[in-house]
């Protein structure tokens, strides 16, 4: 047995878009349409409401929203991962009781990312202050992206954690780019089944060879069938499969933060599906220029993905 086999979301995890109605609404249905596509091509888990499904972009009631109309629309809450990280204290404590009322099995949690340089007993208390309020009942997922929030998660804030609510804090999402820190995470705590997912799909072999649970990607709305191969090769021990589907998804992984990540994204999602939708984006996140498609998407033809089939 490996982490990718005890894990609660091991393997592959896309970090969800969250197409959007043209007056900017959330989109549930088309949401609903892509999760769906998500769940069949490689994708083990899905990473709702993150920085890639613009969560911050939305209010409480719009994110709520989302959570239950996905599970209205039949996706599974057990394979949903929302993000519940505010803020403000009291909405995370809000998104995750609904999280946990819906039947998800963990969440995403951002530490709070408005206020600078917070010491780590201000970063344990907000935890602890979260995690009493929500009364427990469910796993809660540590995400560490310095480069996005500001805020950074300490291995000494991570074992005060783990100490004080065994069994409550899970994992991590680590998006800081630093695999030297992903590797001591595992090194730190998988003995005691902490999970450790990469938040860059170039780290996704490597990481499951060393005792990590898989990643949890921007990158995986496009490319998770390259995903889905490494991990059955990794889980056969068929390491040259292994070895070529990582290679594409590298590639992948490169193109598409070749350009502003989520616009890039939306518009292989719009071509593959015939659904200009797609590239409805909220501001202050803007699509791509005109200029900037035929490039950008020729690139990733160019990576040997292969043509991405969806439903229009």
């Amino acid at each position: 047995m490996t982490m990718l086999d005890d894990a609660i979301y091991g393997g592959v995890n896309a970090a969800v878009l969250t197409p959007m109605t043209p007056d900017l609404a959330p989109d549930i249905a088309l949401m609903a349409e892509h999760c769906r596509w998500l769940l069949a091509n490689g994708c083990d888990g899905l990473g709702v409401l993150g920085t890639t499904g613009e969560a911050n972009s939305f209010s409480v009631a719009e994110r709520i929203a989302v959570m239950e109309g996905l599970v209205e629309a039949g996706i599974p809450a057990a394979k949903m991962m929302p993000g519940t990280g505010c803020a403000a204290l009291t909405d995370s404590v809000e998104l995750t009781r609904r999280a946990k009322a819906l039947g998800c099995p963990g969440v995403l949690m951002l530490p709070p990312f408005y206020y600078k340089n917070p010491t780590e007993d201000g970063l344990f208390a907000w935890f602890s202050e979260v995690i009493q309020r929500v009364g427990g009942g469910i796993k809660v997922y540590l995400y560490h992206f310095p480069q996005q929030s500001a805020v950074p998660i300490s291995l000494g804030l991570i074992g005060r954690l783990m100490r004080a609510f065994p069994g409550t804090i899970k994992g991590v999402k680590d998006s800081s780019g630093d695999y030297a820190n992903m590797k001591a995470m595992i090194d730190a705590f998988g003995g005691d089944g902490f999970e450790v997912y990469s938040g860059s799909d170039e780290f996704l072999l490597r990481i499951l060879r060393e005792g990590g649970a898989g990643c949890i990607t921007a990158a995986a709305n496009v490319n998770c069938t390259a995903g889905g191969r490494v991990v059955a090769a990794f889980r056969r021990g068929d390491e040259a499969s292994a070895e070529a589907a990582q290679a594409v998804l590298t590639a992948t992984r490169k193109v598409c933060t070749s350009v502003p990540l989520i616009a890039g994204l939306r518009e292989i999602v719009a071509r593959a599906t015939g659904n200009p939708g797609w590239r409805t984006i909220r501001p202050p996140n803007m699509p791509l220029r005109a200029e900037q498609v035929a490039p950008f998407l020729a690139a990733f033809d160019a990576t040997g993905i292969g043509a991405l089939k969806q439903a229009a």
